[in-house]
């Protein structure tokens, strides 16, 4: 229960490899394989997603972040579409769960709405996101690939925020298995829903990227085992859909392991002020490590 406790103490300070696809067979005749267009300089990318990939820092970073800027914050997406020369579209929003990812009125973590008591408070109403959408953020992306043929590139990190939802909305901070399955089990339905939405409604063909999420501290078996638990999930929800699975969560502990296995002194996480004291989203460094995971994906 103190591992547990410890976490929800982090968690609450969140606002926030290879090709797997299932062809249905045909009796009698050959499936014909589904050409996948490549990422290629010119082309779209549209990132879909929370805090992480929108590249927000929380206000006790130093410099302080200016939120009414959101081209300020700087997501892994912007270091792909760098990179690999790409017209990058960054829908993420900060505090957004699976579920108001699909629908704006299901619950958020702080993006369109906030957990008791303060359930009217929205980043969405009060700071711009990277581009501007009335609706659900699935609904601007089905709107988006219709719109523009040349995007070749959609990723996807989403679910982290569930988690974080039931740490603070129940009484043991989220500590039975019971609550975490059920959690787990939206999210399976949710990225379900996502996906399904992107390949058949929004009629998307290319590659479509899932960034598997990263443990803030790899020392801690509760929360890396709660980590792997939500990207299992999420990677099998993932499978029918013809998806890349960048791994996040190995680049981040690769890349910390030089110190401890801890990304904080490793610097891939945001600085709060003091020696030691870190946030629990990714430093520049940290996104770069995301970006560079994503591209993998994409050139395996």
């Amino acid at each position: 229960m103190r591992t547990r406790r410890a976490f929800a103490v982090v968690a609450s300070s969140v606002f926030a490899a290879g090709l797997v696809g299932a062809l249905p067979a045909s009796s009698g005749a050959a499936v014909r394989p589904i050409t996948t267009p490549s990422v290629v300089p010119g082309s779209r990318y549209l990132a879909l997603g929370d805090s992480i990939t929108f590249g927000y820092r929380e206000s006790t970073t130093v410099p302080a972040p200016n939120y009414s800027n959101a081209s300020s914050f700087i997501g892994y997406p912007q270091l792909v579409g760098s990179a690999l020369r790409l017209k990058v579209t960054n829908a993420a929003c900060p505090g957004e769960t699976s579920s108001s990812l699909i629908n704006t009125s299901g619950p958020s973590n702080g993006c369109t709405n906030s957990p008791p008591p303060n359930t009217s408070l929205s980043y969405r109403s009060r700071f711009p996101l990277h581009v501007r959408y009335t609706g659900s953020q699935l609904a601007f992306a089905v709107k988006y690939l219709r719109g523009h043929r040349n995007v070749r590139l959609v990723s996807l990190l989403i679910g982290a925020n569930d988690l974080l939802r039931c740490v603070s909305t129940t009484s043991d901070v989220c500590a039975s298995a019971v609550e975490e399955q059920a959690v787990l089990s939206v999210v399976r339905s949710d990225i379900r829903a996502i996906l399904s939405t992107i390949r058949r409604k929004a009629g998307y063909r290319g590659q479509l990227v899932i960034l598997t999420q990263y443990s803030p501290d790899y020392t801690s078996a509760f929360l890396t085992n709660g980590v792997s638990a939500l990207n299992s999930t999420v990677e099998t929800a993932a499978r029918p859909f013809r998806v890349l699975i960048a791994n996040g969560y190995g680049q981040f502990y690769q890349g910390s392991l030089h110190s401890g296995a801890n990304p904080c002194p490793a610097g891939l996480l945001t600085q709060l002020g003091k020696p030691g004291r870190c946030g629990v989203h990714p430093s520049y460094a940290g996104q770069s490590l995301l970006a560079l995971s994503v591209e993998r994906a994409i050139h395996h």
